[in-house]
């Protein structure tokens, strides 16, 4: 991992450190713009010409501001021109920014603070987030942290609060996890699938040019490796009427949630049960919905306040 640092000239240089000596360091979330700073602009000198530089120079300022001498930026700390170097680090990402003492969340589309109180200092939330991730506008002003936009963020992103609070990401169905990405932009199709080997602790091979379907196709092929044949049932939630236990699966000694339809375990006692995969109508093990699927039938229960089987209110 190569992490940068302020030089005495006011430049900034790069160190590369192996995992078992990495120092504390700041991270920068951002969205890729044009003329980004690359690993070569630093080499040779030609990154203050860039408009990516004003990122840098914030993330670099933000982190020396909070004490931490290095910091680390995707579009500049990995040489992209080597490929067993990017595939390291896309599938080390994930850690890189798990490990971040400070995240500094840079929202270039965002031009002003907001008029409320941003630092979120009060807010009781604060006590179940491990990490301080920041939030900021394109001029630096910030904006608040996790805490103080903890609704917000839930809001436009679809992840739950407790995922937000550092809840196992195991304590959420894998199909709830793809659905996290649905609305994700990325500027190279496959990489909305390669962003997701963090979150589901698989580690494969980066393979531009294969396009989306086949890169997505790979990642749920490892997913289901993982899980070796953990069966998903029903959420609860929007499931009908019924009694919820606990029981160990066949495989892995894992917990897994089972609902009771009526008077009976599975659908042969209500055949017109909407799968919650996609809200049609059918077996949940013949549902084939992908992730454009998954995610509407998620909003359109966002959005509603009745069951989706029942349209009842009451439960």
């Amino acid at each position: 991992m190569r992490l940068l640092e302020y030089n005495n000239d006011g430049g900034f240089s790069l160190t590369e450190y192996f995992e078992s000596n990495i120092p504390k360091y700041a991270i920068l979330s951002h969205r890729w713009g044009p003329e980004e700073v690359t690993f070569k602009d630093l080499l040779d000198g030609t990154s203050k010409n860039k408009a990516g530089y004003s990122k840098v120079r914030f993330c670099g300022e933000q982190a020396r501001g909070d004490d931490l001498q290095y910091f680390w930026v995707d579009t500049c700390c990995i040489d992209k021109s080597n490929a067993v170097e990017l595939q390291e680090a896309i599938n080390s990402m994930f850690r890189w920014y798990q490990d971040a003492t400070k995240c500094y969340v840079y929202l270039q589309d965002v031009s002003r603070p907001r008029s409320d109180s941003a630092d979120g200092s009060n807010d009781p939330g604060n006590r179940h987030f491990r990490k301080a991730i920041d939030f900021f506008s394109k001029e630096g002003k910030l904006l608040g942290n996790k805490a103080s936009l903890e609704r917000h963020i839930c809001e436009r992103t679809g992840i739950p609060i407790n995922a937000l609070r550092g809840s196992p990401l195991s304590d959420f169905s894998v199909l709830e996890r793809m659905s996290w990405a649905a609305s994700r932009e990325t500027s190279r199709q496959e990489d909305k699938a390669y962003s997701l080997f963090g979150i589901f602790n698989v580690f494969l091979p980066i393979i531009y040019g294969e396009g989306l379907e086949n890169a997505f196709q790979r990642l749920q092929e490892a997913v289901d490796k993982k899980v070796n044949g953990v069966i998903s049932v029903p959420d609860p939630k929007f499931a009908s009427r019924g009694k919820v236990r606990q029981e160990k699966t066949h495989f892995l000694e894992t917990q897994r949630r089972v609902t009771s339809f009526g008077n009976s375990g599975t659908f042969r006692g209500r055949p017109g049960l909407k799968c919650y995969r996609c809200d049609n109508r059918h077996r949940l093990k013949d549902c084939y919905a992908n992730l454009d699927t998954v995610s509407k039938a998620r909003n359109r229960r966002m959005n509603s306040n009745r069951c989706v089987n029942c349209r009842s209110e009451e439960h």
